[in-house]
C-alpha cells in the first residue's frame, strides 16, 4: 500500500449508500444460491419448477454469505481509497461466493464472454457450477482473482502473507474459516506477521470468519469466548476488532466504520515505517467477524434448525425437485432476495449497484496479482559455468550444495533491485551447506535482534521459520504472484507438505490448460542432508520417499533430477530456475564428495539428462556383459567403486556404465514429455543383459518406471529398503545392500557365463563386508579403504 495521503473517514454511511451496498449483497447471496441449485428459469421469470432444479445438488453455503458480505465491503474501501487488493479465500468450499461476486463486478464475463451478463449468461453461471463440463464447487484456478485453491485447508494464510512479500503497494485480505482455523499449518501461520517488513513488503489483513460450526460440530474458536480468543491473537501480535451480529442494515453500518479504521491503522504503520526504519514490529490489526452460518438462509428445514446451525454448511434444503415442502422453501428463499429489484430486465446488475464495484484491474477479480504470470519478469542470471569445479575425476570435492551456494548467492545480487527472488527453508539454509547466500542477504526478521544473532535483519531474501508448511506456503503465495523462488529442505521431512505439493501440482496441471493464466515460474524444491548422508541422525532422518510422491503427478507438471556432482548440480538448478509451471525436484548431497564430470561434460550430460560415461565403461565397439546404471550422489560413487574391483579382477569383463540425472528418462515417452522412446532406451540398457541399478531412492520406483521397457526382465534394483540406524556413511550403504560389495556380487550372480571364475571374488565381497561390520563396531568410522578410495580405473 502506497503512503500517499489517504482521507481517512469513520463516520456511518448515508442510508442510499447502506441500502445499495445491503442490496448488492442479496444480489451476491442471489447468485450463490442460484449457483448451487438451479440449471433453468435464472431470474425466477416464472414460478419454480422441478424441472428447473439440478439433478444432483452440490455446494456450500454456510460459509458463502459471510464471504459475500465481506467482498462487498472490501469492494467498497478499494473505490474509496484507491486500494491493490486480492481477496484469499480460506473457505474456498464457500466457491459460490467468489465466483457470483467476480460475476457481478464484470470480469468473469471477460474471462468467459459465453457467461454473459444477461439472463442467458446468469443460465450458464448457474448450470455450469459442480456440474460435469463446469467448474468445481470450490474457489479453484477456473475462478479469475484466486491465487489459492479451497479444496485442502489450512494454507491460506501462508499463501497471503507469500503474495505480500516484495509487493509494497498489496494488499492481502485472507479470510480465514474457524474450521480452517483449527488445522496446524492455518494455526502457526498467523506468525507470519513477525516477517512482514512494513516498509518494503505488503499488507496481509487476516478476516477470521466466526460463523460456528464445520460439517458437524462447533469450531473450537467460536466456543472459547470473546476474552481467551482476543488474548490469543493478542499474543500472536495481532491487533483483533470483533464485529458481531446477525441484522444485515447494523453490520453493513459496524463493517464499513471498522474497515475505514483499519485502513487508517495500515495508513499510519507504513508511513511511520517509512519514516523510521528501526521502529518496532507493528501490531497489525486483523477482524474477527462473527455471524450465523447461512446466513439468510432458512431459518427451519423438515423441522431441523438450518442458520446459525451445522446443517447450514452444504445444501440445506435436500429435496427440492421432488418435495412439494422444500420446493416451496427453496423459491420463498430465493425470492427474499428480491431479484426483480436487482437485474434489468435483460438480466444484467442494475447500473446503480454496478457503480459499488471498483473498476478495471482494482476488481478483485482482475488484479494481475492474481495471475502472477502476467508480473513475471524473467531472473538476472550469472552463467552457472563460472561457478563450476574442475578437477581430476573422482577427486573429492567442498560439496555440491556447497558449490551451489555461490550460484545462488549472485542471483541474489544479480535481483536485489528487482526484488523477484528469494529462498525459503525451515531453519535449514546453513545446515543444507548454502552458507554463501549470506555473503548477499540475510534472513528477514521483523522481531527483536540480539548480539549473538547472526544474519537477521529486517530486510532479507531468506525465508526460515521452522515450519515445512510456512515455507512451502509463502512460497508458492510468491510464486503466484508473479515472483521466483526456491525451497530447500531435510529430504527426510519434505514429507510434512505432501499435500501442500498435491494441491499446487494440481492446480499447475488446471492453469496450463486454462489460456487466460499465465504461467508462473516453477516450485523448485532442493532436498539436501538426504537419506545416505543422514548417519548420525538415525532412521528418522532418512527417507527418500517424496520422489514416489511426485512421481504420482501429471507429468506435464512435475520434474525429478538426481545430479550426481557439482557441475550436474548447477547445470539443473540453471534449467530449473529458468523453467515455468513445474514442479522441479532436486535431490543433492551436501557432505565432500567425488567430482565426476568436467563443466563441459556436465551440461552435455544434464542436457540430456541420461547417458553412459564412456570413461568408466569398456564396452565401446562390443556389447556389454552387463550395464551398470546408477542414479544420484551416492548411488552413483557405489557403482563406480563396483565397476573398479569388477574391472580389477575380471577385466576381460565387459562393463557400461549409465548415468541418469533426469528420472523421467525412463519412462516412455509416451508417459512423459522427457520419456526415451523404446530405440534409444534399448541402445543404452540393452534388450536382453543384466542391468544393475543403483538408486537413491526406494527400488520399485526404478522398477515402476521401467517395467514396460523389452528388458525390463533384466533390472535389478538396489536402494533404500527402509534400512537405517546411527551408523557410519558406508554402513547405510550396506543396510540397504546398495553398497559396492553387494553390488559386485549381484553382477556376479547375473553372469552365468562366468561359471566358476567368481567365486574368489564373491567370497572376498563377503569377507569384506564382515570386516567393514567389525571394523565400524570397534572404531565407530568407515574403514580407511572405504574413506580414502579414489578412481584410478584406466579409462577406455
Amino acid at each position: 500500500m502506497e503512503t500517499k495521503s489517504l482521507e481517512i473517514t469513520t463516520e456511518n454511511l448515508s442510508e442510499d449508500l447502506l441500502n445499495k451496498i445491503n442490496a448488492y449483497w442479496r444480489a451476491a447471496n442471489y447468485l450463490s444460491v442460484g449457483q448451487i441449485y438451479l440449471h433453468e428459469n435464472p431470474l425466477l421469470r416464472e414460478p419454480l419448477k422441478p424441472e428447473h432444479i439440478k439433478k444432483m445438488l452440490l455446494g456450500h453455503w454456510g460459509t458463502t454469505p459471510g464471504q459475500n458480505f465481506i467482498y462487498v465491503h472490501l469492494n467498497r474501501i478499494i473505490k474509496k481509497y484507491d486500494l491493490d487488493m486480492i481477496y484469499v479465500s480460506g473457505p474456498g468450499h464457500g466457491g459460490p461466493a467468489i465466483v457470483g461476486n467476480v460475476y457481478l463486478e464484470g470480469t468473469y464475463s471477460e474471462v468467459y464472454p459465453n457467461i454473459s451478463q444477461d439472463e442467458e449468461g446468469l443460465r450458464k453461471l448457474f448450470k455450469q457450477f459442480s456440474f460435469p463440463g463446469g467448474i468445481p464447487s470450490h474457489v479453484s484456478p477456473e475462478c479469475p482473482g484466486s491465487i489459492h485453491e479451497g479444496g485442502e485447508l489450512g494454507y491460506s494464510l501462508s499463501h497471503a502473507f507469500g503474495a505480500a512479500f516484495d509487493n509494497p503497494n498489496l494488499i492481502v485480505s485472507c479470510v480465514v474459516g474457524d474450521g480452517e482455523a483449527e488445522t496446524g499449518p492455518l494455526a502457526t501461520a498467523w506468525h507470519s506477521n513477525k516477517f512482514l517488513n512494513p516498509v518494503t513488503d505488503g499488507v496481509v489483513l487476516p478476516i477470521l470468519h466466526l460463523n460456528g460450526y464445520k460439517i458437524a460440530n462447533p469450531t473450537i474458536l467460536a466456543r472459547i469466548g470473546d476474552e481467551e480468543l482476543e488474548q490469543l491473537f493478542l499474543g500472536y501480535g495481532w491487533k483483533p476488532y470483533v464485529i458481531e451480529g446477525d441484522d444485515p442494515m447494523e453490520m453493513h453500518q459496524q463493517m464499513a466504520i471498522l474497515l475505514d479504521k483499519v485502513i487508517g491503522e495500515i495508513k499510519a504503520i507504513k508511513e511511520n515505517a517509512a519514516k523510521d526504519k528501526n521502529a518496532a514490529r507493528p501490531k497489525w490489526p486483523m477482524i474477527i467477524l462473527k455471524s450465523p452460518k447461512g446466513w439468510t438462509g432458512p431459518k427451519f428445514v423438515d423441522g431441523k434448525k438450518i442458520e446459525g446451525n451445522f446443517l447450514a454448511h452444504q445444501v440445506p434444503i435436500k429435496d427440492p425437485a421432488t418435495n412439494p415442502e422444500h420446493l416451496k422453501q427453496l423459491a420463498d428463499w430465493l425470492r427474499s432476495y428480491k431479484p426483480e429489484e436487482l437485474f434489468d430486465n435483460n438480466g444484467r446488475l442494475n447500473s446503480e449497484l454496478q457503480e459499488l464495484a471498483p473498476s478495471g484491474k482494482h476488481r478483485m477479480g482482475d488484479n494481475p496479482n492474481a495471475n502472477g504470470g502476467l508480473l513475471l519478469q524473467n531472473l538476472r542470471m550469472p552463467d552457472f559455468r563460472d561457478y563450476g569445479v574442475e578437477m581430476k575425476r573422482g577427486q573429492l570435492g567442498s560439496g555440491d550444495t556447497l558449490v551451489l551456494g555461490k550460484f545462488i548467492r549472485d542471483i541474489i545480487k544479480a535481483n536485489i533491485e528487482q526484488r523477484n527472488f528469494r529462498i525459503f527453508g525451515p531453519d535449514e539454509t546453513l545446515s543444507n551447506k548454502l552458507d554463501f547466500v549470506f555473503e548477499a542477504t540475510d534472513r528477514q526478521w521483523e522481531a527483536p535482534v540480539i548480539d549473538t544473532d547472526d544474519f537477521l535483519k529486517k530486510e532479507g531474501r531468506v525465508m526460515e521459520m521452522l515450519s515445512e508448511h510456512q515455507c512451502e506456503g509463502w512460497l508458492e503465495g510468491y510464486l503466484l504472484t508473479g515472483r521466483h523462488g526456491l525451497f530447500n529442505c531435510y529430504e527426510a521431512f519434505i514429507h510434512i507438505i505432501d499435500s501442500m505439493f498435491n494441491q499446487h501440482a494440481k492446480w499447475l496441471k488446471v492453469t496450463s490448460h486454462l489460456p487466460w493464466r499465465r504461467k508462473i515460474a516453477s516450485l523448485n524444491i532442493l532436498l539436501a542432508s538426504h537419506v545416505w548422508r543422514q548417519d548420525h541422525n538415525g532412521f528418522t532422518h532418512q527417507d527418500p520417499g517424496f520422489l514416489d510422491v511426485v512421481m504420482n503427478k501429471k507429468a506435464s507438471v512435475v520434474r525429478v533430477y538426481l545430479p550426481p556432482d557439482a557441475n550436474c548440480l548447477l547445470s539443473v538448478m540453471d534449467h530449473c530456475f529458468r523453467s515455468r509451471q513445474y514442479v522441479n525436484v532436486t535431490v543433492a548431497g551436501k557432505h565432500p564428495a567425488p567430482q565426476w564430470l568436467s563443466m563441459d561434460e556436465a551440461v552435455v550430460h544434464c542436457t540430456k539428462g541420461i547417458g553412459i560415461w564412456p570413461w568408466a565403461s569398456n564396452d565401446k565397439d562390443v556389447e556389454p556383459d552387463v550395464v551398470m546404471a546408477c542414479a544420484g550422489d551416492v548411488p552413483t560413487l557405489e557403482t563406480l567403486a563396483a565397476v573398479s574391483i569388477l574391472r580389477e579382477h575380471l577385466p576381460e569383463l565387459k562393463v557400461r556404465v549409465v548415468n541418469v540425472v533426469d528420472l523421467m528418462k525412463l519412462q516412455p515417452e509416451t508417459e512423459h514429455p522427457h520419456g526415451l522412446n523404446t530405440k534409444d532406451f534399448d541402445t543404452l540398457f540393452t534388450e536382453d543383459k543384466p542391468v544393475i541399478f543403483a538408486f537413491h531412492g526406494y527400488p520399485w520406483l526404478i522398477h515402476r518406471l521401467t517395467y514396460k521397457r523389452n528388458n525390463h526382465v533384466n533390472f535389478h534394483v538396489r536402494g533404500y529398503k527402509e534400512e537405517g540406524t546411527i551408523t557410519t556413511p558406508f554402513d547405510m550403504t550396506v543396510l540397504n545392500e546398495m553398497d559396492r560389495y553387494h553390488l559386485v556380487m549381484d553382477t556376479l550372480d547375473r553372469l552365468p557365463q562366468l561359471k566358476n571364475k567368481t567365486a574368489y571374488l564373491k567370497q572376498e565381497m563377503q569377507d569384506k563386508l564382515i570386516i567393514h561390520k567389525n571394523y565400524i563396531r570397534k572404531e565407530g568410522m568407515d574403514m580407511p579403504e572405504i574413506r580414502n578410495w579414489k578412481w584410478e580405473v584406466l579409462e577406455s
